[in-house]
């Protein structure tokens, strides 16, 4: 594919706000350690079809999960624990693709924000869980199918599989990993239900390749920022600015 036909849906400007979009989202997460494709949904979804926007984070989204997913010699035990829940989230991305078609229209936007106000509002004043083990054997892949439904129909899938893994007791290290293998296998499931509808094109491919570099340049500039700006501080401005896009969309979806 010729780099004119590449771009040939994108103007100066779009393309520009796309970049910017991914600098940001890539810089959150380098300073908090996830919220890249829910910054990207969410502010992607404001200039173009939320399938569309889903379309680009795929290949940005992956890359940096698995990075996180690390240290190798972990991984077997930690998938070994929640390997139920990713397997729900896998089912309940792809049935939701199936029933619900890919991320467009008002229904879209709205499930998006209302989804975004909600992760926000959990992590500013929810208290956190406590989940016995004896429940995880069911609960996860339940969990794992919500938030995969909850993936097809808007394209983020922190609700509510960030607040279960949060509820696990986990220490810092392996929370960070078991998100890193929760997003990378929504990561995928979503790649693979907007392809079976049709919205994961060759040219979606192509330019998605080309945001992975913005989005590694602000997740370095994010590692680096971390080192300055107390996390606690960052994630409670990204968490409210989060609220008023969500409220944005929806209303937006509702209303206009």
């Amino acid at each position: 594919m010729m780099l004119t036909e590449l771009f040939a849906s994108y103007t100066p400007t779009v393309f520009g706000l796309v970049v910017s979009v991914f600098l940001l989202a890539g810089l959150v997460k380098g300073v908090v350690g996830l919220g890249l494709p829910t910054i990207s949904m969410a502010l992607l979804s404001i200039f173009m079809l939320p399938a569309q926007a889903a379309a680009l984070l795929v290949i940005p989204s992956l890359v940096t999960n698995v990075w996180q997913t690390r240290p190798v010699h972990s991984l077997l035990p930690m998938l070994r624990r929640i390997g139920g829940m990713q397997a729900g989230v896998a089912a309940g991305t792809l049935a939701g693709a199936m029933i619900l078609g890919a991320p467009a229209g008002a229904w879209a936007a709205v499930s998006l924000g209302v989804a975004l106000v909600a992760y926000s509002l959990w992590t500013l004043f929810g208290h956190p869980l406590t989940i016995p083990a004896r429940t995880e054997g069911w609960l996860g892949p339940v969990i794992g199918a919500l938030t995969g439904f909850i993936t097809a129909a808007t394209g983020v899938f922190v609700v509510p599989a960030v607040p279960y893994l949060q509820s696990l007791g986990l220490a810092r290290d392996e929370l960070i990993q078991a998100m890193g293998i929760s997003f990378t296998v929504s990561t995928v499931a979503l790649a693979a239900g907007l392809w079976l509808n049709d919205s994961y094109t060759l040219g979606a491919v192509g330019v998605s390749l080309i945001m992975l570099v913005p989005a590694l340049i602000g997740m370095g500039a994010g590692q680096r920022l971390r080192q300055s700006l107390p996390p606690a501080t960052f994630r409670r401005c990204f968490l409210i600015s989060l609220i008023i896009v969500g409220v944005y969309l929806a209303a937006k979806g509702l209303f206009f």
